[in-house]
């Protein structure tokens, strides 16, 4: 059922079709032979994480992600539509597509085999005006949403950003205007030692509000205002960590649009990273469509 305030919520970014594989380590980097543990065939992309766990927690969400005509397209938009993700999708030459080369320890290396073409100015300017029309923009990481945040800069009106900049380590040149347009941030703490003054950096260019994911170790907020809050992350049995940190964003945000304070929305956050913590998808929503090739054994 929608949140009661109503609010509708753009999301724009990746979906792809990912061949998770699970090894007892990552590879060396010498020529050798390894055994996988097992693999699995499903849905990915941090847009299409963000929007699955929006729409769980009641939000009018629609994502907006370039997909193309081929198999992996057809694969994407069957296992969102059986999750009821309301989706927008932009023609590409291809859909985006990576192999995951994971361990049970969560550690992951990520192999782009396929990327989306570029999307035309035509392309951009709908998914622009569908964001403008939103109650909040959620602007992933990628070309459409740099050339979006790029015009947000230059005076384009719209709606208030919240964008994720994942591992960013607070030099990085591409995710720049994404933070400088964003009304809200979040980051995990894998390129930094010091989270909070990560945080601050990022408040000092723009944003009234940062939030950092800890993995195990919960979470932190930051407002500009000077306020801080944490959380502790919420035990569970880890059967898969792809997409736990976008299940948060998305419990966050669900949270936010309740009114919830600062230590209300963190702790829905962490309450959502359980539930993709706890499945071989994303969702386990993703189950019910086409998504289910192979098994992890």
């Amino acid at each position: 059922m929608p949140l009661a305030s109503g609010a509708r919520v753009a999301v724009c970014g990746p979906a792809s079709w990912n061949h998770l594989i699970l090894l007892d380590r990552l590879p060396e980097p010498v020529p050798h032979m390894q055994f996988a543990l097992g693999d699995l065939h499903t849905l990915g992309g941090t847009s299409a994480g963000k929007a699955l766990h929006l729409a769980d927690r009641g939000v009018d969400v629609t994502l907006h992600a370039l997909l193309g005509t081929d198999d992996d397209g057809r694969h994407v938009s069957a296992a969102l539509d059986a999750a009821g993700v309301q989706v927008a999708a932009y023609p590409s030459q291809r859909t985006e597509r990576h192999a995951n080369l994971m361990t049970a320890a969560g550690e992951r290396v990520s192999l782009y085999l396929a990327t989306p073409s570029a999307a035309s100015d035509e392309e951009i300017g709908r998914i622009e005006a569908a964001l403008a029309g939103a109650d909040i923009a959620v602007v992933d990481l990628s070309g459409v949403g740099a050339t979006i945040v790029d015009r947000r800069l230059a005076g384009a009106a719209g709606a208030p950003i919240w964008t994720d900049l994942h591992d960013y380590d607070g030099a990085a040149e591409f995710h720049e205007p994404f933070l400088r347009s964003a009304d809200v941030v979040f980051m995990n703490d894998d390129a930094t030692d010091d989270p909070w003054a990560l945080m601050q950096s990022c408040l000092d260019r723009g944003p009234r509000l940062a939030v950092c994911t800890l993995g195990a170790r919960g979470a932190i907020a930051l407002a500009a205002s000077g306020e801080r809050a944490t959380v502790d992350a919420v035990p569970v049995d880890v059967v898969d960590t792809n997409g736990a940190g976008d299940a948060f964003f998305a419990g966050f945000l669900a949270a936010s649009l309740s009114d919830a304070d600062l230590d209300g929305c963190l702790a829905a956050g962490a309450r959502q990273a359980v539930v993709a913590l706890s499945s071989e998808h994303l969702h386990p929503a993703v189950v019910g469509g086409e998504a289910l090739t192979s098994a992890i054994r």
